[in-house]
């Protein structure tokens, strides 16, 4: 198998999930310090009427446990998809990998790419909610947009897997925001020239045609 590159953090994915798991380890910390509290507190007041803290039964704190498990795994599982949506260089293509999504599109389909600002491809007063506090903290990055000849799969099935802000009008291509927009252009225009320098066939040798001249007019 061909050695792919360097791995491209996609910042979208980035982003959206910093909002998240912060938010289920807080919820798991703060599950697991009420049960601790609580049946601390019943441990350490042996009377029952000098606690100050409302009585938890066996149940209800497995219960409380269990749901404390599973915000901490959920964070896990943030944390290992957040480093698992990137855009890696290979040889003959590109492996664009997401939580959802995993595919590769070959240099043969892109015909060009260019460099927009975020702000301009998708400006932040369009959107509202939930959508806006995604891409706001985002507006100020460079973006590289490839431009295809086709998409490696259907519109509609990128579209029920990729994000909105892969994609800003209706002609084929990809909006590829990552952590180092220019080494990513960089060694993506060396890879399609490397590509495109494969794909030539080989130029006969002169010493051939020199012998094919002499044996003819022989």
């Amino acid at each position: 198998m061909a050695k792919g590159g360097r791995k491209y953090r996609l910042l979208l994915y980035r982003y959206v999930l910093d909002r998240w798991w912060p938010v289920t380890l807080t919820l798991a910390v703060i599950i697991f310090l009420n049960v601790g509290a609580l049946w601390g507190a019943q441990w350490y007041f042996t009377d029952p009427a000098k606690n100050p803290l409302p009585v938890l039964s066996d149940s209800g704190g497995y219960i409380m446990i269990g749901a404390g498990c599973f915000a901490l795994l959920l964070t896990f599982f943030l944390l290992f998809v957040r480093g698992g949506a990137y855009v890696q260089l290979f040889d003959t293509h590109i492996r664009l990998a997401t939580p959802f999504l995993n595919t590769n599109i070959s240099y043969k389909r892109i015909h060009r790419t260019t460099t927009a600002q975020v702000a301009n491809l998708f400006p932040p007063g369009k959107y509202r909610g939930g959508k806006r506090e995604i891409i706001e903290p985002l507006a100020s990055e460079t973006a590289i947009v490839m431009h295809l000849t086709s998409y490696p799969l259907p519109r509609t099935a990128l579209g029920l897997f990729l994000s909105p802000f892969f994609f800003y009008d209706k002609t084929p291509h990809f909006v590829i925001i990552v952590d180092d927009w220019m080494n990513f252009s960089i060694e993506l225009d060396s890879r399609r020239s490397g590509s495109k320098s494969s794909r030539k066939p080989p130029s006969r040798p002169r010493i051939a045609n020199g012998l094919l001249d002499d044996l003819t007019r022989k």
